[in-house]
């Protein structure tokens, strides 16, 4: 069970990823991991891992703290940021795919959620799939709340099929009347490696959009440069993931039409202009 009760929060919105299948390069709980240093956000709870761990598939590690060694173990913690120029607090809920007890695990951390009054719950995730690293990595926004599809102008889930923890909480959350958004990155299969900088940079500017509010990612700018320099030199050392590159282009430009590329850019142009003025124009072009 949950260590600590809540404490009354601003509208609280709640923001959450989990390692492992839900986790293709670690993107998902890299964008968490991010938001929390950048928003110096306070961890208020955290899970008894004896509840639902496995510690021979989660192992605990030894680490040094303060001069001296301790161990650590592996949990599901909830910390409590307060964006700047944001009305509301942001709950960002940093774990591990259970390894059992799914029911109760959701159940409980929805109970606590609920109880700190939150009304929102949107869930991050990254997949492998067939996508060139040459255009931009596709980032679907979905949600069952029709105020937030016309804000936001997406639609509703329509996936059917096996799941991870982020799809089951994303579900109940919306069964026990909670506002809940999906975003889910795509990364390319064949540059799949951690860390996946540009496809965390790509989920935090999906979120800026669902929160209404600029995150700085400056840092994850630079490293999404570098991270694509890196792919297309293994893509020159080797034919064949050359070749497959190109016929995945090709694929993407097919179904994407004119019009649609140009609404793309326009409304990337729109998010660049937006964290500028949030920044005071420092955040460079892509």
């Amino acid at each position: 069970m949950l260590n600590e009760d809540p404490a009354p929060l601003r509208d609280p919105v709640v923001v959450a990823a989990f390692e492992g299948w839900n986790d293709a390069g670690e993107a998902a709980t890299a964008a968490i991991a991010h938001l929390i240093e950048v928003w110096g956000a306070e961890e208020v709870a955290a899970f008894d891992p004896e509840d639902y761990y496995d510690y021979q598939v989660h192992r605990p590690r030894i680490v040094r703290r303060g001069g001296r060694r301790q161990v650590e173990w592996p949990t599901t913690s909830f910390h409590v940021a307060q964006p700047p120029g944001l009305d509301r607090d942001v709950l960002l809920v940093q774990g591990l795919e259970p390894s059992m007890r799914w029911r109760a695990f959701t159940e409980e951390l929805l109970g606590w959620v609920a109880e700190a009054g939150a009304t929102e719950f949107v869930t991050l995730g990254a997949l492998l799939a067939d996508v060139p690293h040459t255009r931009p990595l596709p980032v679907s926004t979905t949600t069952s709340s029709l105020a937030l599809q016309r804000r936001l102008d997406v639609q509703a889930a329509d996936y059917e099929g096996p799941t991870g923890i982020v799809g089951v909480l994303n579900q109940e959350a919306e069964d026990t009347g909670l506002d809940a958004v999906s975003l889910w990155v795509s990364v390319p299969h064949y540059a799949g490696g951690v860390p996946s900088p540009r496809a965390t940079w790509g989920l935090l500017t999906a979120l800026e959009e669902v929160l209404d509010t600029v995150i700085d990612t400056a840092d994850l700018e630079e490293l999404s440069r570098a991270w694509t320099r890196g792919v297309e030199e293994l893509t020159r050392q080797d034919e064949n993931v050359a070749e497959y590159v190109e016929a995945l282009e090709e694929a993407v430009d097919e179904l994407t039409s004119p019009q649609a590329s140009g609404d793309a850019l326009a409304k990337e142009f729109e998010q660049y202009l937006k964290r500028r003025e949030g920044d005071g124009g420092s955040t460079p072009p892509v």
